[in-house]
């Protein structure tokens, strides 16, 4: 097991930019698929990005393009650098790896 720690989540205005980050207590980017989830109130959770160990990304249709999703091994630090944000992006994203899940930071959008 592993835990996840998300920040940077706040309140910024439509089409300003956040950066989300996700601190692992070990290293595990190299070992498993990481991704962001991001649940809206009273809809699904969803998955907004992944990265795989390879480094390989996969992005959900809504945020194609704006969103980017990073890490850095030597820190056991992932990223998701959010621009060009729109009040739908509003949730609360949360790092997940294999059946580990953070406990949520929460992005909102508004003017």
């Amino acid at each position: 097991q592993v835990q996840l720690v998300e920040s940077g989540g706040g309140l910024v205005q439509p089409g300003g930019s956040l950066r989300l980050a996700c601190a692992a207590s070990r290293s595990i980017y190299l070992i498993y698929t990481m991704a962001w989830y991001r649940q809206a109130p009273g809809k699904q959770r969803e998955l907004v990005a992944r990265i795989t160990p390879l480094g390989d990304t996969h992005y959900s249709d809504s945020v194609k393009g704006r969103f980017t999703i990073s890490r850095d091994d030597r820190l056991n630090t992932m990223y998701l650098q959010m621009n060009s944000l729109k009040p739908d992006d509003t949730a609360v994203y949360y790092c997940n790896s294999n059946d580990d899940w953070g406990q949520g930071t929460q992005v909102t959008v508004s003017s």
